[in-house]
């Protein structure tokens, strides 16, 4: 089955589904993490982030975010997402987790500013890049060539919040065909960030952790069960 195929799979199911049952993972940090649900709190006027957690990942990733972002509590950093995922599907895949995160969870505006509790997940057939102003980190959704076939592409987005974040920023690269979102790893190590794969053991498809690492980009390697910890906690 060609990747497209696969992600278009994926695709319907994350955004159709009530809950997407996972790749059986076992949660090492819940007993540190709140499981029950608490209201959304809205950090708009009161709080921004200066730390930024940036996430790519393509076939078997639905289930992967779903697992970490319902997990987390609304004090952990903003999180930008790169999921390559179809236009049209990327909005009820982001209004679906929202319904079952703690954490704010949106598919992303051009403009919007990253905050506290929240996760912005690039639209279908749109890049995402991130850019300082001032001391916020905001959005820019743009149209753009293809990148590594592509769009949204992972390495756009790591390019740009290595540029934006520095060392500032925790990159992270998940199940995925292909190499997407390796050159992007390596240029965010490069400028400080923290950087891991998720390991082969918990990934669906090992192929955009694997050239990451072969590639010198990574500083970690983790399952996904300690990977929450590594979001939340940054």
């Amino acid at each position: 089955m060609e990747e497209s195929e696969i992600l278009f799979i994926d695709s319907v199911r994350a955004a159709s589904n009530a809950r997407v049952k996972t790749h059986s993972f076992q949660n090492d940090d819940s007993k540190f993490l709140e499981n029950h649900k608490q209201p959304k709190t809205d950090f708009s006027k009161i709080d921004t982030t200066d730390k930024l957690i940036a996430i790519g990942t393509s076939t078997g990733g639905t289930q992967a975010l779903e697992f970490i972002l319902t997990q987390l509590n609304i004090h952990c950093p903003g999180i930008v997402i790169v999921q390559h995922m179809p236009e049209k599907f990327t909005e009820a895949f982001a209004n679906r987790l929202n319904q079952v995160c703690k954490i704010q969870v949106k598919e992303a505006k051009d403009g919007d500013r990253v905050q506290l509790g929240s996760a912005y997940i690039a639209p279908g057939n749109k890049h995402m890049e991130i850019y300082l102003s001032g001391a916020q980190f905001h959005i820019r959704v743009l149209d753009g060539p293809l990148v590594n076939r592509h769009r949204p592409s992972v390495d756009t987005l790591f390019h740009s919040v290595a540029k934006a974040a520095g060392k500032n920023a925790k990159g992270i690269i998940m199940t995925g065909m292909g190499n997407d979102g390796a050159n992007g790893l390596l240029k965010m190590k490069q400028s400080g960030a923290h950087t891991i794969a998720q390991d082969e053991a918990s990934c669906v498809v090992f192929g955009m952790p694997k050239e990451a690492i072969l590639k010198g980009a990574v500083n970690t390697i983790l399952p996904l069960s300690k990977i929450v910890g590594e979001v939340q906690y940054f």
